[in-house]
């Protein structure tokens, strides 16, 4: 549910950030996941499962991998708003897709299947990922099962208006203080997402998404897949993840209800540093865990503490010589329990 990680700044909480160590973390972690726009997930494709209320998630996460679908969206946290806009066709070679940043530098995300290329016109840089990322519309990270265990569901008979399309309203309300609500708008015909609201306990809207213009089927031009960018003579970065075991490394990183891993890679930083990354997700919200070596004296260490912006959340605490960095749309006592209950127990050298 991640949507924009890029284009935003951390306020803090609990201990406050200096605005220089707000950049330097969130850029360095943005990178680290090679241009994460949205859900930054391999999602795995949907399982049916006996249970109505996932059965209907199900369908709109059909919808958005199966459906040729073309418009644009707009996410919004308080004042800031940002629009994109999404061409996705579904063709003989599979899923096709683009997602073009339309406000603030320029930005595109160009997607086949499981490969994504992140395109950076003012680097003239191709992020290149061979792995799969689902964004807007799609919803679920995995096929959602254990979702009823952890939200209640509830869909609404009243239907409402969204881009000019008739939508079914569905509820996800938490049933503990770990992860938010959310609240989402199906188109009535296709069940495609037209919009999704995340809540705060209070029910306030946090951050939404929502389209604002869609063209579903044989409207769709598939020649506008095509970037408008000649990316022939840019650079060519792919990402190198190398699968890890943090576990059996010592780490003892506990998990809140209904989590579970995704995925545990290391991938390289920027600044030429090895970082460990863990996925975890519980079917809609997702937590990336970062840990990397803290190399003093030579390093100018980030401050320790609690960042956020909307739903964003971003705890950061050391532990021995690691720098731990936890980060996803969850609520920050979320992140901060999993930081400060997170152990190191290095393995006895033989």
């Amino acid at each position: 549910m991640g949507e924009m990680l890029l284009d935003a700044e951390r306020s803090g909480s609990r201990r406050p950030i200096a605005s220089a160590d707000i950049h330097r973390v969130y850029y360095a972690l943005v990178m680290a996941v090679a241009c994460v726009f949205a859900q930054p997930a391999v999602a795995a494709p949907p399982t049916p499962v006996e249970e109505p209320g996932i059965e209907l998630l199900q369908k709109v996460q059909s919808a958005a991998r199966k459906l040729d679908y073309s418009g644009v969206y707009t996410y919004q946290q308080g004042a800031t708003m940002v629009s994109s806009r999404i061409v996705h066709v579904v063709d003989g070679t599979g899923e096709r897709e683009r997602i073009e940043i339309l406000d603030g530098a320029p930005r595109e995300y160009v997607r086949h299947n499981e490969t994504t290329q992140c395109l950076i016109p003012d680097r003239k840089l191709v992020v290149l990922e061979r792995r799969r990322g689902d964004r807007f519309p799609a919803l679920l990270l995995g096929a959602g099962e254990t979702i009823p265990s952890h939200y209640a569901i509830s869909t609404f008979p009243d239907v409402h208006r969204i881009a000019g399309r008739e939508c079914t309203v569905i509820e996800l309300t938490p049933k503990d203080d770990h992860r938010y609500g959310y609240r989402l708008c199906a188109d009535t015909r296709t069940n495609l997402l037209l919009k999704v609201q995340t809540l705060d306990p209070a029910n306030a809207i946090v951050d939404q998404v929502t389209f604002t213009n869609l063209q579903v089927g044989d409207k769709v031009a598939p020649e506008d897949l095509v970037s408008r960018w000649n990316i022939r003579d840019w650079k060519v970065v792919e990402a190198d993840l190398v699968p890890v075991d943090l576990s059996a490394a010592g780490w003892r990183i506990p998990f809140p209800p209904g989590f579970r891993i995704m995925s545990q890679v290391s991938r390289p930083m920027q600044s030429q540093r090895e970082v460990s990354q863990l996925l975890i997700s519980d079917g809609l919200a997702a937590i990336s865990i970062f840990i990397e070596a803290f190399k003093a004296p030579r390093d100018q260490p980030l401050s320790r503490g609690a960042m956020h912006k909307g739903a964003m959340n971003v705890f950061r605490t050391r532990i021995g010589d690691y720098w731990l960095t936890a980060l996803g749309e969850v609520p920050a006592a979320t992140l901060q329990s999993i930081a400060e209950h997170t152990e190191y127990v290095p393995l006895a050298e033989h």
